[in-house]
């Protein structure tokens, strides 16, 4: 049974990168609403900005006692957070991730809090709200809430709360999280979808909370787009090696699809009805592209087909290089995660040490 009180010591880290721009917002607005009696400790982990986020950062910890500048030397966010677990998690209870460039609602933590205790779940996951400032941004969330753009993944715009297997990321009890190992600091995407299959597997449920949302801006060109979803298909090459049935039919449709499309226009030469696959393709991408722009009464509705094109065919090509380029073997409950493993459950034994330690 979850039980979460005033006292319940609580771990937030943040992972950063060069976030000069939102650091502060977001430092403030997760820091809002903390009750006195409340045990919470906020960690940046910083993996080596060459801007102004750790001058912003140290200079918010130097009149507080419970933010902490931390270095992340690998700079991964995965990585970030299990140092932050085992260097400045002792006796914490839940730990929660953020992410320095999302929009976060008032008295977040809070909501969080309350969501562990009334789902009686050991983790809790939360719908993202894209927005943007120009029209690949908008274009992108807007294709992105809808089964054309995420097919009709829960974490992206739903609204029903309910267990699930996968969300986006926000609260854990530290049990659970240490019990699964951790984040697998080898993988760069996907690390927090591989993480989930291994807490199901050990027995912990997770709860999406479509009453805690946060904001969250795409990238803003389609290239960068393209190499966001390129390693994101890669990193799922991996999950699905490791977790054999962790892939759903509507991730499977994806690359089903650009193998077929490639296929037909190799072979149109000679049979020539099967480009009428790629043509259908194209044709509900075009029309998806005209709806949003006329429901969202803006031009930039229509990038939204070429946005769904790109993140459709990105995702695909890089789980096939994933596939074809790294090796991984199959998990198994008794299994560590190597890096991982060893950081995370370092903390109940040598961290008490580590609170006092890097501001």
């Amino acid at each position: 049974m979850t039980v979460i009180t005033e006292a319940t010591q609580v771990l937030i880290v943040v992972p950063t990168l060069n976030e000069e721009v939102m650091i502060e917002r977001v430092l403030a607005t997760l820091i809002d609403g903390k009750a006195p009696s409340l045990q919470r400790t906020f960690v940046i982990a910083d993996g080596g900005s060459s801007d102004a986020t750790r001058a912003i950062v140290g200079r918010i910890a130097a009149t507080r006692s419970d933010v902490i500048l931390m270095d992340n030397p690998q700079r991964r966010q995965s990585a970030g957070i299990n140092l932050a677990l085992a260097t400045h998690g002792v006796g914490a209870e839940v730990l929660i991730r953020c992410d320095a460039h999302a929009e976060y609602p008032a008295h977040f933590v809070d909501m969080l809090l309350e969501s562990l205790a009334s789902s009686q779940a050991e983790a809790v996951v939360i719908p993202m709200d894209s927005g943007g400032d120009n029209c690949v941004q908008r274009a992108v969330a807007w294709v992105s809430d809808t089964p054309l753009g995420s097919g009709g993944s829960a974490h992206r715009g739903g609204r029903a709360s309910g267990f699930v297997d996968h969300g986006h990321h926000a609260a854990f009890l530290t049990s659970s999280f240490r019990r699964a190992g951790g984040y697998d600091e080898s993988f760069s995407h996907n690390e927090d979808a591989e993480l989930d299959c291994r807490q199901r597997a050990y027995g912990s449920r997770i709860f999406l909370d479509t009453g805690i949302r946060i904001g969250y801006a795409p990238r803003a060109t389609l290239a960068g787009l393209w190499r966001q979803y390129f390693n994101y298909g890669k990193g799922r090459s991996r999950t699905i090696r490791r977790h054999p049935g962790s892939m759903r039919a509507r991730q499977f449709a994806v690359p089903a699809h650009l193998a077929f499309s490639i296929f037909a226009l190799l072979v149109s030469p000679w049979f020539a009805y099967l480009l009428a696959w790629p043509l259908l393709y194209l044709s509900i991408l075009a029309a998806g592209s005209l709806q949003i722009a006329a429901k969202r009464g803006s031009a930039c509705g229509l990038l939204a087909g070429p946005a769904a094109f790109v993140m459709h065919t990105a995702w695909a090509l890089g789980l096939f290089w994933g596939l074809l380029s790294v090796r991984q073997p199959r998990w198994m409950p008794h299994d560590t995660i190597s890096r991982a493993h060893g950081a995370v459950v370092s903390s109940e034994k040598g961290a008490a040490g580590g609170r006092a330690g890097q501001h």
